[in-house]
């Protein structure tokens, strides 16, 4: 499996959205890892990925990757950050191996019990059909990208740039459908209530979400009272793309706090005892509701 393993500190695993390429967040990841190391992938079942993906597994495949991925990077606990359909493999993640998880950071992030509306039921039965309909529909997101930007003419140019990378990096409407289809038997909802690990809230302005609406993410912070919730100021869906150093400072901050402290063995602190590694750690902070501007 191929990934990308950059910068250095506080170890972040990203996990794409639902078209599965990483390339997509590369502005997210290039300001990410100026502060911290970032391991990022496309998913299993994309050809660039070198990784493979197991029909009878089917959601669990992506799941499986993220260990894989620390595996390969020798890593054994990190934060693990997903972005909308990566949340819930990421908050799957966590269900199936807390004692990997670190911290946990859910962005605009699709919760367990999402459901396709019409719109995108529509888009699942005939995807291929409808893919310039979706791309159209792509054009609503200009919006919140104009509104990253200082002027109307610097939005044009980011725009642009968004799209000339979305078009390098082309997303496959048949596995897109695929990974939704496969929400529909993926039962964690009982295992979720256990989870106590650290978890962060990120989502962009609800006047300019128009993929996955607030309340819908904000689900997260009915089921885990402990966790905290930020709102990134200027963007909705895209805020790794339209205002990656604000998203960067956010994740990289939070990974910072709870990242596993480095013990030597030969020389442990006398004042505080070894961690059990498979042991389930509690966020010490109470739920707060910040902006970042």
């Amino acid at each position: 499996m191929k990934i990308i393993d950059r910068g250095s500190g506080a170890p972040i695993v990203v996990i794409p959205g639902i078209q599965g390429r990483w390339e997509w967040m590369k502005p997210g990841i290039d300001a990410l890892a100026q502060q911290s190391r970032v391991i990022t992938f496309s998913f299993c079942d994309e050809p660039t990925s070198g990784g493979r993906f197991d029909e009878a597994r089917g959601f669990w495949s992506y799941v499986d990757q993220v260990r894989d991925a620390l595996d390969a990077a020798v890593i054994e606990r990190a934060a693990i950050c997903g972005v909308s359909y990566g949340g819930l493999i990421a908050t799957a993640f966590a269900a199936r191996h807390p004692d990997r998880v670190a911290s946990l950071v859910l962005v605009s992030a699709l919760p367990p019990s999402w459901k396709p509306d019409g719109r995108a039921a529509s888009y699942l039965r005939f995807p291929w059909l409808l893919t310039p309909l979706f791309c159209l529909g792509s054009l609503r997101l200009y919006r919140e990208i104009a509104a990253a930007n200082e002027t109307w003419w610097s939005g044009v140019i980011a725009a642009v740039r968004h799209g000339i990378n979305v078009l390098r990096h082309m997303f496959h409407p048949g596995r897109m459908a695929r990974r939704v289809h496969l929400l529909s038997s993926v039962r964690i909802e009982a295992d979720l209530a256990r989870v106590q690990v650290p978890t962060l809230v990120v989502t962009g302005e609800e006047s300019l979400e128009r993929v996955v609406p607030l309340r819908v993410t904000r689900r997260y912070l009915e089921l885990w009272p402990h966790a905290r919730a930020v709102t990134i100021d200027r963007t909705g869906h895209l805020g790794l793309i339209t205002r990656p150093a604000e998203f960067a400072r956010v994740v990289s901050t939070f990974a910072a706090e709870h990242a596993p402290r480095a013990i030597d063995p030969a020389h442990p602190d006398p004042g505080s005892p070894t961690p059990d590694p498979g042991s389930r750690i509690p966020d010490p902070y109470p739920v707060s509701r910040r902006r970042i501007g």
